[in-house]
């Protein structure tokens, strides 16, 4: 499969950004170090790269039917100028994607995890029927996160939309830099934060006027690498890692968007099943020694396998080894100290609510 380039894919080469294959995209794992992007976010900001993400526009006069029946949040919930973070699932609960809808003026935007994306388009259009049109625009579209509590301003100085009125998932249509973006009050990282949606043949130049702004607020380019730590200090779950087709939203933690009081959708049934029946909870992992869990490192109670890490790092912010990783009922509970084998080597670890890092700038 051929390596694809985002738009922004020169500039990572400029800045010397360590350039690899993620999701079938040439994208930075980091520039300056992980450690120093990552503490730039949570203390000044960072600006990201995801442009390889993917885009669908959903219209049509049973768009909404449509997403109401293949996610399982409430679609029918949203007002123009909102997002809503959802999932799509199969009939046996098992998860196709997490997933961003956007609601436009007489439309949806869908946005999808690169790696899915193929997939996602043939599950959309398996189920597909009456007045609906799916349209692939992730070609076409370049998308820039600006994130960390001086975001706000630093954007604030490129637009003539009041960036304050935004809140936490909701959207305006405006221009940055001179150049028409929609920009979104969200992002995966903990801070607040926009995402910026342009076209691919603009978001160079929205880049460059970001950089420039940026430049004596403590702006840093952040590649993957702190992305991932970001995130994880956060509880965000990865596709790929902590949900993919054989773990269900309930058992995920994502209950809070599965709505099981809307009418019939893909899953439903089996969400219902589910949540009478939990036998495992995906839970944060403090460890209480120097180790660092990654994924796949069993965890245990008594000698006995009770579990598995679905992500693990070194916390930038808590300086400590941290994990994310499904546990059997009942040793899921704060407090309950459990441990992880690390290839061979049994270190102490103890179940602590989320989120790791509680001190982020999200809601300022």
């Amino acid at each position: 499969m051929k390596e694809k380039k985002t738009p922004l894919y020169d500039r990572h080469i400029d800045l010397g950004g360590n350039v690899v294959n993620f999701g079938g995209f040439l994208l930075p794992t980091q520039y300056s170090g992980i450690n120093q992007e990552h503490n730039a976010v949570r203390s000044k900001a960072g600006i990201f790269d995801v442009s390889h993400m993917g885009e669908f526009i959903i219209s049509g006069s049973d768009a909404e039917k449509f997403l109401q029946k293949i996610t399982v949040n409430d679609v029918s919930s949203l007002s123009k100028g909102e997002a809503q973070y959802s999932a799509m699932c199969f009939k046996n609960g098992g998860i196709v994607d997490d997933l961003l809808i956007y609601k436009k003026e007489n439309v949806f935007m869908l946005v999808v995890n690169a790696a899915n994306l193929e997939n996602d388009l043939e599950w959309l259009k398996s189920h597909q029927e009456g007045d609906v049109k799916i349209e692939d625009i992730s070609d076409k579209i370049g998308l820039i996160a600006v994130q960390g509590p001086r975001s706000r301003a630093i954007l604030q100085t490129l637009t003539d939309t009041t960036l304050s009125n935004i809140q936490f998932y909701h959207f305006a249509e405006g221009r940055v830099g001179g150049k028409e973006a929609m920009i979104a009050r969200t992002g995966y990282t903990g801070e607040l934060g926009f995402e910026i949606y342009s076209s691919a043949n603009e978001i160079g130049e929205i880049w460059d006027a970001i950089m420039d702004a940026g430049t004596d607020k403590g702006l840093e380019p952040a590649g993957l690498g702190c992305r991932d730590t970001l995130r994880m200090e956060m509880k965000f779950a990865l596709y790929g890692n902590d949900i993919d087709e054989t773990t269900n939203p309930i058992e995920a933690g994502l209950g809070w968007i599965t709505k099981l009081g809307k009418a019939d959708f893909i899953g439903k049934d089996a969400f219902l099943y589910a949540k009478a029946n939990v036998t495992r909870r995906l839970v944060c992992l403090e460890m209480t020694e120097r180790a660092i869990p990654r994924n796949g490192c069993p965890i245990l109670m008594n000698d006995e396998i009770v579990g598995t890490i679905t992500s693990g790092t070194m916390s930038p912010s808590l300086e400590k080894g941290i994990g994310i990783g499904y546990v059997n009922v009942p040793f899921h509970k704060s407090g309950t100290e459990l441990i992880v084998d690390i290839r061979g080597k049994m270190k102490s670890a103890i179940v602590v609510k989320p989120p790791f890092y509680k001190n982020g700038s999200l809601m300022d």
